[in-house]
């Protein structure tokens, strides 16, 4: 039915109703633009690939990183010592297959261009969704690509200057043998700045979820202040699953964020719910 409904709504300010074949054609075209900016973005980035690599990708595995700079100076500034000083790694990486270079640059490609076409990406997505809402909806959803688009650029530069300087520093210093010696290959090195860019850009989109939900009526702000003890609980562990370092500093980097995107998304949920509460009581 809310499918149907969608579709209802969405074909009311046209002078035609358009069929369900319709919309899934026009659904197409806004995946084939999509696809095709991200196709444009990747070959930017190929383009420039070498640059890329060894300028930004490479970057987070150096001393002189700019946030360790930083951090090794907030700890001097807060008469730690050098607590939050990375102790110097020598980061190498070791492709043992033929292609695994060759595959990694595609990967750098598409990931870069994907990226890069983000907003553009999720403009595409909202303009097939946007007449749908009714016009009280879309000026309540006036800036919504603009804090998307925000909300993941911010998660991917928290990811990379601050969750993958840790992740390797942590994982070159980490020991159980002098006799092991740490080589991984650039794809694996690949595979987890991904997830701590892309994978956090995409998290921080919880409080959109969230507001997304609460209209749909399936979670409320009451549900959500109700476990808040437990919500913080599963962000700690998931703040320590994230964090290689175990610092209670570095816990604390991931965690705050992490909570106050949970805290955000009360408030959401809180007010999105008050509002339905006072049309219902227009309504009766």
């Amino acid at each position: 039915m809310a499918l149907l409904d969608f579709f209802s709504r969405r074909g009311a300010d046209e002078k035609a109703e358009m069929t369900f074949i319709d919309h899934l054609e026009e659904l197409r075209w806004h995946v084939i633009r999509s696809v095709i900016a991200i196709l444009i973005g990747a070959v930017v980035v190929m383009f420039f690939s070498n640059q890329i690599v060894d300028g930004i990708l490479m970057a987070p595995t150096r001393p002189d990183f700019i946030s360790a700079r930083w951090f090794c100076k907030l700890s001097h500034l807060m008469h730690i010592g050098d607590t939050l000083c990375f102790p110097p790694v020598d980061a190498k990486f070791l492709e043992n297959t033929m292609t695994g270079q060759f595959i990694s640059y595609f990967t750098v490609g598409f990931i870069g261009g994907f990226i890069i076409a983000f907003p553009y990406v999720f403009w595409e997505f909202w303009r097939f969704v946007k007449p749908a809402l009714s016009e009280k909806e879309t000026k309540k959803t006036r800036f919504v690509i603009f804090w998307v688009s925000f909300l993941f650029f911010l998660g991917v530069a928290f990811g990379y200057f601050v969750l993958t300087p840790f992740m390797v520093n942590f994982y070159f210093n980490f020991k159980l043998s002098t006799q092991i010696v740490i080589m991984p290959s650039f794809s694996d090195y690949m595979e987890n700045l991904i997830y701590t860019t892309v994978g956090i850009g995409l998290l921080f989109q919880l409080p959109l979820l969230v507001m997304v939900l609460a209209r749909l009526g399936i979670i409320t702000g009451r549900f959500l202040k109700k476990y808040r003890k437990h919500a913080f609980v599963l962000i700690l562990i998931a703040a320590a699953i994230i964090t290689p370092s175990t610092d209670p500093f570095s816990l604390t980097i991931v965690t705050i964020p992490l909570y106050l995107l949970f805290e955000a998304s009360v408030v959401i949920a809180s007010r999105i719910n008050k509002e339905q509460e006072e049309k219902a009581k227009e309504w009766s």
